[in-house]
């Protein structure tokens, strides 16, 4: 059964009904990740589906496809980035269960509080960001050292400018 995503759920008790949220949502309705993009364009899809594993872990599995903007490291233009997550979330009320996870679980803390469905879709896309951004084919100028203007003083003894912030012995 697929539903539309609300603000907030129980995850207990959507891990008990066995939920599965499926839908759009769009980029710019999620300010964090819009921080990291050059704009906030586009959509995201999204399956959330909770549930119990046959050794009675509570998981959420996510599946999230989105085409991001962001702005090439080397040539300073835009480009979609293509993510696709398929995550498995333990879902753990504190650390002392982390530890009993199974593999392929990675732990998601809800304690006995609500969960915004949306924020963890948004935490895994921004995990899922490249830490430089640079679109794939994008030029590597050579920069060789022997076009760099040198200073051969400077080569043969690099600390020796530091000789002329020597305080005064009293």
């Amino acid at each position: 059964m697929s539903a539309a995503l609300p603000e907030s759920v129980d995850p207990w008790r959507m891990v008990q009904a066995r939920r599965v949220f499926e839908g759009r949502l769009a980029v710019s309705s999620m300010p964090r990740l819009c921080g990291a993009l050059a704009n906030g364009q586009g959509e995201v899809g999204y399956m959330m589906e909770f549930g119990k594993d046959e050794f009675g872990t509570a998981y959420l599995r996510l599946k999230v496809e989105a085409g991001l903007s962001l702005v090439c490291q080397r040539t300073l233009e835009v480009f979609e980035w293509p993510v696709v997550v398929d995550q498995s979330l333990g879902l753990v009320a504190n650390e002392a269960d982390e530890a009993a996870l199974p593999f392929p679980y990675e732990a998601l803390f809800v304690g006995d509080g609500a969960l915004a469905p949306k924020d963890v879709i948004e935490d895994e896309l921004i995990l899922a960001l490249p830490v430089v951004a640079t679109r794939p084919g994008a030029p590597i100028e050579d920069l060789p050292l022997a076009n760099l203007p040198a200073d051969e003083a400077a080569a043969e003894r690099p600390f020796a400018a530091l000789a002329d912030l020597k305080l005064p012995r009293h």
